[in-house]
């Protein structure tokens, strides 16, 4: 349960828990829905959500393992490079990842506006009611992956998966 993390730049050793060994049900649960989240969508989009998430969120663990995920994938370093900064290079996004971005966006940061009708309808437009709901799903599940991964002091590129 010892696990060497950084906060704020200082190297740290805290006893935190291991979230699928201590809550076996739950984390199955998560793994199930993050799945079923998954289900239908473009594998390529996927990934530009969680990363985008997982920017906003500040969560290293995740942005590393679904940064390499899309590598593997086939997705360009240039896109890659440029999620974090997706409204000053739209170009390198279609309208429907430019739509789901900002759903991302909206639905990681809910607390500073809810999901704004604008955007909410720019990606209504963009996807069916079915897709949008998994995409609804999907942010859902990689805010939750990482609270739990940012809660338990998980490490960028140690112990994945």
């Amino acid at each position: 349960m010892t696990t060497n993390t950084t906060t704020n730049g200082t190297d740290v050793t805290a006893t935190r828990l291991d979230f699928g060994r201590s809550a076996p049900k739950a984390f199955r649960a998560l793994v199930a829905f993050d799945a079923a989240a998954r289900q239908g969508l473009d594998p390529a989009l996927v990934e530009l959500i969680q990363i985008r998430s997982s920017h906003l969120n500040h969560c290293a663990y995740c942005l590393h393992m679904h940064t390499n995920d899309a590598r593997k994938a086939g997705e360009s370093e240039d896109r890659l490079h440029m999620v974090a900064v997706w409204r000053e290079a739209r170009h390198f996004f279609t309208e429907r990842e430019q739509a789901a971005l900002a759903f991302t966006d909206a639905m990681t940061l809910i607390a500073d506006a809810g999901v704004p009708d604008d955007v909410y309808a720019r990606a209504a437009a963009q996807f069916g009611e079915g897709e949008l709901a998994q995409i609804l799903a999907l942010i859902c599940t990689i805010n939750v992956w990482n609270r739990v991964a940012l809660s338990t002091g998980k490490v960028a590129g140690t112990d994945e998966r």
